[in-house]
């Protein structure tokens, strides 16, 4: 029987937070409505951020500075309380999820790579929902910058997927920044790399370190492999399932020859 094709969704910490504080449970109920929805035709891989901000919800702040291992230390404390609340939402909606913890030398050292792949891949055939995020105890690239766009492209490389999808608090990649420019228009569609850096100009506040730098590298890692990459709104209601069926407007990069 063929298998159906592997979808990987990237959550973001500004998506979780759902433009608050905390983590957001109905955002999380979007995220677990959809993925039940889309079962009949991908195999989908959440890679989610949001350990950090988690944390930020349980501890006093006051005591905390911005210093990398204080970040390690927070998403230490956050991620266990993160899977329980995915554990909890995505319950309700008859779905299994296992967490994976990664970082990049796992996709370096070939025993490590294969065993990454063997887990997921045998995750995904008894039917759960693999739940992955850079293992920031042993590493930091992602708390310091990405957000973990990069990864999510790894795991798509990893596994094959058709699609990876990045879910951001904007509808996709604008010819000049939006929320300086009102005339921004939306790019929809994206095949050369080379003429669109110009576009970039990151904003500078909110819970994630991710913008739209990472997210164009993850596109490249991705359509060097013949994966295509979309940017979608992650904050708008059924955005994955809308993307899909091509009611919202995104981005998209289209995959390599």
């Amino acid at each position: 029987m063929e298998q159906k094709p592997i979808l990987v969704l990237k959550l973001g910490s500004s998506v979780l937070t759902n433009g608050t504080t905390r983590i957001s449970r109905g955002k999380l109920e979007d995220v677990a409505h959809q993925i039940s929805d889309l079962r009949t035709k991908y195999r989908i891989v959440l890679v989610s951020s949001g350990a950090i901000a988690t944390a930020r919800q349980f501890i006093d702040q006051s005591d905390w500075g911005e210093a990398v291992a204080s970040k390690q230390a927070m998403s230490a404390i956050g991620q266990p309380k993160l899977m329980q609340m995915y554990y909890e939402v995505f319950n309700d909606y008859n779905l299994k999820i296992a967490q994976c913890l990664l970082t990049y030398r796992d996709f370096v050292n070939p025993v490590s790579k294969e065993n990454t792949f063997n887990t997921i891949m045998e995750l995904m055939n008894h039917h759960y929902v693999p739940v992955i995020n850079e293992n920031d105890t042993v590493a930091v690239d992602e708390i310091v910058l990405g957000d973990n766009d990069k990864l999510s492209a790894k795991v798509a490389t990893l596994l094959k997927a058709k699609t990876l999808v990045l879910a951001s608090d904007i509808d996709g990649l604008y010819d000049k920044n939006p929320h300086k420019h009102e005339d921004a228009q939306l790019v929809t569609d994206i095949s050369d790399f080379s003429t669109i850096r110009q576009y970039i100009d990151e904003k500078t506040t909110g819970p994630g370190t991710g913008g739209m730098t990472s997210k164009l590298e993850a596109a490249e890692i991705c359509a060097a492999d013949n994966i295509e990459t979309i940017i979608v709104n992650g904050r708008r209601d059924n955005f994955l399932v809308d993307c899909i069926n091509g009611e919202i407007p995104f981005t998209r990069f289209a995959e390599g020859e």
